[in-house]
């Protein structure tokens, strides 16, 4: 099965400037995150930017480069982009690639983007992770996802869902047994057709609330399957304990 990766790359970074060029054990981090790509046997792997920086490493270390408008609201209007200027056909799948995701396993890039091809009532496919730490559960950094009984999204939030109202009410910070708590992996797959469809929907009161793009398009009724992934990533880098952390990792491969 053919598929795209895009790896949508902003300079902008509130909590670390420049992110996707920071250095991780000799390379930018962008390069780690390609090089994954490349790894999954995509057929075409591209980083989408706004900014001649990111354009300039790309290059450098061999990447495929789409310059983008600079006032895209999410990645997902960015690789929107992308793909209506290179005509990708309308059943393209396209794997969306977070550039600040250097230890997403290749495989699980390859998932993603199997499971739209399995589902094509759905319009958007992702993936997720048990939660089984009462820390992840409560922080608010961690995306949480609640899914129906055919793994279809509900809700996503940065919220500890879904609530055990006895448990939790009685201030445990115990993790009940019996009720799935699901950590969101923030990749997804599409098909370029819907991308269009994408770019026309309003953003949502509730994405603008949590900062969470996926929430437009189950306001506006689109479907999301979401699979649990075989393996877990870690997490990616926000802040520069997380940079410190992964370059250890990246260290001892």
């Amino acid at each position: 099965m053919s598929f795209k990766v895009v790896i949508p790359a902003r300079y902008a970074s509130s909590r670390l400037p420049g992110k996707p060029l920071l250095e991780i054990v000799g390379r930018p981090m962008l390069e780690h995150v390609y090089r994954r790509a490349c790894e999954s046997g995509a057929g075409e792997v591209i980083v989408a930017t706004d900014d001649d920086r990111i354009r300039e490493a790309a290059e450098a270390f061999g990447a495929g480069v789409a310059m983008t408008a600079a006032d895209h609201p999410s990645g997902t209007d960015r690789i929107a982009e992308v793909a209506e200027t290179r005509d990708w056909p309308a059943d393209a799948i396209i794997v969306n690639l977070q550039g600040d995701e250097p230890l997403m396993p290749p495989s699980l890039i390859r998932t993603v983007a199997d499971d739209l091809e399995a589902h094509p009532d759905a319009d958007i496919a992702t993936l997720c992770a048990p939660i089984d730490c009462a820390e992840d559960f409560f922080d608010p950094h961690i995306v949480k996802v609640v899914r129906d009984h055919k793994g279809y999204a509900l809700y996503f939030s940065r919220a500890p869902i879904p609530w055990d109202r006895d448990e939790f009410a009685t201030g445990s910070k115990t993790l009940p047994k019996g009720v799935p708590h699901l950590r969101h992996i923030g990749m997804y797959a599409y098909r370029a057709g819907f991308l269009q469809h994408y770019r026309q929907l309003e953003p949502a009161p509730i994405e603008n609330s949590e900062m969470l793009e996926q929430l437009r398009a189950l306001w506006h009724g689109v479907r999301i399957h979401v699979a649990e992934a075989p393996e877990t990533p870690g997490h990616g880098v926000d802040t520069q304990a997380d940079l410190e952390r992964v370059a250890g990792l990246l260290a001892a491969e």
